[in-house]
Formats: structure tokens, sequence, C-alpha cells
């Protein structure tokens, strides 16, 4: 997720922000190809048996996906108050293009793939698989384009994937929570109401927020809420000013934990959960078996609700005067964005592991049709941007 943001400076920390993000995302994009070409190699056997390794009572793969996980989680809650409170989104105006685009972005993908699924039960728990998008790996399109595109549709991209990240956290909270443990679920929220007694003190320090929150989070994975959340819970008690009444700046509690989780998240945490996640054996998986309707719900959600629904949304909205399109950016260039915002990956993996489980054939059906919807919005959404005039198209 972005780096810390100096208000007063945004459009260069938008700049940095953008070209960080990329890079991780170009990271993300070489990590999920190596697992899949491990997973469909002679070395298979060792990429599964390392992921089924055993460590405290979890699996590796569960280490990751439900612990170093909650770091890529605080991240996201860090960014998503950090915007809401004096950035990008701090404004009702500045939210309403990219809110709208978000929430038409996520429900169409996931009324396709119910349309498409309805009449499978077991399959329809997946509904909310094709509703994510992938900041870091539509980014790392976005700078293979350079120049081409104008910043302020960057700016967009970036607005539209925080308040999708959101709402993805929201589904996960209320769709994808089993039977609660009530005594861990209390003993979490202790530990939440020490952090905000500990923000209301105005402790600037990291280390109090840290170490409680390690222990909310503990807490949170025996309670039947996802442990992931648990780092969106504790982002929203990290203070935004280094004491209150002061200006946000970059000795911000939280500008300071972003700029040091940034890039262990960025290439770390992420590409090292895409490749324990992306790795799917093709044995025995044909072409036609992308027409099923689990595999081909998720595709379709991805590559053609998400661009109807953003480039749909944004173009209502602009044409009846109640919001105006990114700067210097056409709508073929708006439409590709669009289009890219169909790459689902590693929040879509996250929601399939959730809602299928690891190993089961629906897991399996769920991330070919991830990939497949993901690669081909990329695709499609690279030809286009590529192919769009350098500048801005007046029609």
């Amino acid at each position: 997720m972005s780096p810390a943001v100096i208000l007063t400076r945004p459009f260069s920390t938008a700049r940095a922000f953008l070209a960080h993000e990329a890079a991780g995302g170009i990271v993300l994009i070489l990590a999920a190809f190596a697992a899949i070409m491990l997973a469909n190699s002679r070395l298979a056997p060792l990429y599964f048996g390392g992921l089924d390794a055993q460590a405290g009572g979890l699996s590796l793969l569960h280490w990751i996906n439900d612990g170093l996980m909650a770091l890529f989680f605080l991240l996201v809650g860090l960014e998503i108050k950090r915007e809401v409170l004096g950035g990008q989104l701090a404004r009702w105006s500045d939210r309403s293009l990219p809110g709208v685009a978000a929430v038409a972005g996520v429900a169409l993908p996931a009324l396709i793939y119910v349309v498409i699924n309805r009449d499978s039960s077991a399959s329809l728990r997946g509904w909310a698989i094709p509703a994510a998008t992938d900041i870091a790996f539509a980014l790392g399109v976005l700078a293979l384009l350079g120049r081409r595109i104008p910043v302020s549709l960057k700016i967009f991209l970036t607005a539209v994937a925080i308040i999708d990240d959101l709402i993805a956290v929201l589904i996960i909270a209320f769709f994808y929570t089993d039977g609660l443990n009530l005594p861990a679920l209390a003993g979490a929220g202790v530990g939440l109401s020490i952090l905000i007694l500990l923000n209301r003190g105005g402790v600037a320090a990291l280390w109090p927020y840290l170490l409680v929150g390690f222990g909310v989070w503990a807490m949170v994975l025996h309670s039947g809420i996802h442990a992931t959340l648990a780092g969106v819970a504790v982002a929203m008690t990290i203070p935004l000013r280094p004491r209150h009444g002061q200006p946000v700046s970059q000795s911000a509690p939280l500008v300071r934990l972003e700029h040091r989780l940034h890039p262990f998240v960025a290439y770390g945490i992420v590409p090292l959960f895409g490749f324990a996640n992306a790795g799917v054996s093709l044995a025995g998986f044909g072409l036609f078996d992308l027409l099923d309707p689990l595999p081909l719900g998720i595709a379709l959600g991805l590559l053609l609700g998400k661009q109807i629904g953003i480039f749909g949304s944004v173009w209502l909205l602009v044409r009846l005067g109640w919001a105006d399109r990114p700067r210097d950016a056409g709508w073929r260039q708006i439409y590709g964005v669009a289009l890219l915002c169909g790459i689902g990956f590693t929040m879509s993996l996250f929601i399939g592991g959730l809602a299928f489980g690891e190993g089961s054939h629906h897991a399996d059906a769920a991330k070919i049709g991830i990939l497949s919807g993901s690669v081909a919005s990329a695709l499609l959404g690279f030809l286009v941007l590529r192919r769009s005039p350098l500048r801005m198209d007046k029609k």
C-alpha cells in the first residue's frame, strides 16, 4: 500500500507512491508466474509439500495467509484512515467519483457471478471473489506504459482501489466469518480499548501499539473472525498526528509506520502471498473447463463486470454533470483503467481461500477463474492504454 503523504505536497507524494507501488506490482507478477511454473513442473511436489509443512500447529500456507497477511491488512487500514482523514478521500467531492465507481465495480461482478452460479449453492459462496481489485498488479501494468498515463488517472485508480479494499474488508467481516469464540473476541476488544486509550493519551511511540496489536491479532486468530481483520482494526487506532492539535507530518505515528511497513509488504509479503496462492496444477484442466460456472463467473465478473461497472458509472456521473473526469484523461484512457481494475489477483485469491478453503476442487477452479480473468483484463487494459492518444480526447 502507499507510503506516507505529506499533505502540503500531494502531487510529488503521489508520484513517489505510484512509482513504489508499481515496482511492487511487477515483483508480484513475477512471483505469481514462478508459482504457476513450479506447480506444473517436476518440482510441484516440493512446492506443494513446502506449503503444507507444519510449524507451531499451522501450515506454512496458513502462517502466510493468517499471519503475514495481517500486516498487509494493517497497511490497508493505515492507508484508508490516512486518505479519509487527510488525503485523496478527505472531502466528499473527492470521494464521489471513485466511490461510486468502486461500489459499481464491486456490485456488478458479484451480480454476474451469482447469475452464472445460481444453480449451485456451494459455488455461490464465492460471490465476492471477482469484486476485488489488485492495486499493486494494476499499477505494475501502468508502470509499463511510462508517461503515457496522466498522474490524475493513476490517482483515480488508486482511490478506487482504496475504497474497493474497504468494501472487501467489510465483506470478509460480515460474510466470511464462522462461529464466534466470545472470550477470545472479548480479549481482542480489551486490546483495542487499550490502543484507543494510548491514542487518546497522545502516545506517539510505535512499540506500544505494535505490542498490544500483536495480542489483538492472537485473540482474533482464535475468535472465529479472520485474523487479518485484526490488522485493519489496529490500524484505526494508530494516531495520524504526532500530538493532538498538531498538523500531519512525517513524524506522525501512522506515517512512520506506513513508511516502515510499505517496502516489507510490497516486496516481501504480497509477492510471497502470490507465490504461495497462485500455484495451481493445470493437470486435468482443459480449455472447456473455463466454461464451468465457477471459473466462468469469476473470469467474466472480473473482465466484464469491473469494466462495465467502473467505466459506466464514471461516464454517467460526468454526463449528468455530477463529477468531472480525471484531469488530462480521455475516455479511452478511462476505459483502459477500468479494464485494469479487473485484475483481482491478491484480494480475489484471498477471498477465494476463505470461501472454499485450500486444496478443494472449488478452490482450484476459483484460481483458474481469477488467473484467466486477471490476465485478460491486464492484457486488454494494456493494449487499450498503449493505443490511446497522448493528448486528452475531448469527445
